[in-house]
């Protein structure tokens, strides 16, 4: 298997702390052990359901990093894995069609050189057997980062940024993914233009949602 061979010349390390590994662990034990499964209950507008695979909190937040910061140091992997492992075991997806990562704006990507959704999409393909789709959904407008906004302005600076293609989403059962949920307006303005384009029901997941704050 290409992992275990990469593992010899490249050797494995937790996402969270470096610690070696073995080439087909997530997470050194201890840092397994840390991570908090995402038990909470979350509504997407429009969508048919929504999984988490973590709490985003410090335990996981190393992973995430390396993630976002295109190191990736197994953070790939194990995200991605840990998401397709949830997803098959609720069996919430079983009757999906495709997979559809979050899209980036084409100069985002090109001045990072990847897109992390597409990475953990593709890693979750692995696992659950389910083709992605790529080009389905195109972001057609540059937006503020997300994290910089409040609730109220995320959802507005993402108005008419995406766009879906009618030919390759109606009457298809989706599976969208994220790496981070915090209000949901990401995977809600998606969905929506999805919905618009004919899809038959979009399924929403990410690897890490924010806990909920106190009022």
């Amino acid at each position: 298997m290409k992992r275990r061979l990469l593992h010899i010349f490249f050797p494995t390390r937790c996402p969270v702390c470096g610690e070696l590994i073995g080439a087909m662990d997530r997470f050194c034990s201890d840092c397994a052990d840390k991570l908090n499964i995402y038990k909470g209950s979350f509504t997407i507008e429009g969508a048919a359901g929504f999984t988490a695979a973590f709490d985003y909190d410090d335990n996981v937040k190393p992973a995430i990093f390396l993630l976002k910061d295109g190191t990736d140091g197994n953070a790939t992997y194990a995200l991605g894995s840990a998401l397709g492992e949830r997803l098959r075991s609720e069996g919430s997806v079983n009757n999906t069609d495709i997979i559809i990562p979050a899209p980036m704006y084409r100069r985002d990507v090109l001045r990072r050189s990847f897109n992390q959704s597409l990475l953990i999409a593709r890693e979750v393909s692995r696992v659950l057997g389910i083709p992605v789709e790529e080009k389905a959904v195109k972001k057609i407008k540059s937006t503020k980062a997300q994290k910089e906004l409040d609730r109220l302005s995320r959802s507005v600076n993402l108005r008419g940024a995406f766009s879906a293609d009618a030919e390759k989403v109606n009457g298809k059962h989706i599976l969208l993914i994220d790496d981070i949920c915090t209000t949901g307006s990401t995977l809600r303005e998606i969905t929506a233009e999805l919905s618009a384009k004919g899809a038959a029901s979009v399924h929403c997941a990410c690897c890490c949602k924010t806990r909920k704050q106190a009022p």
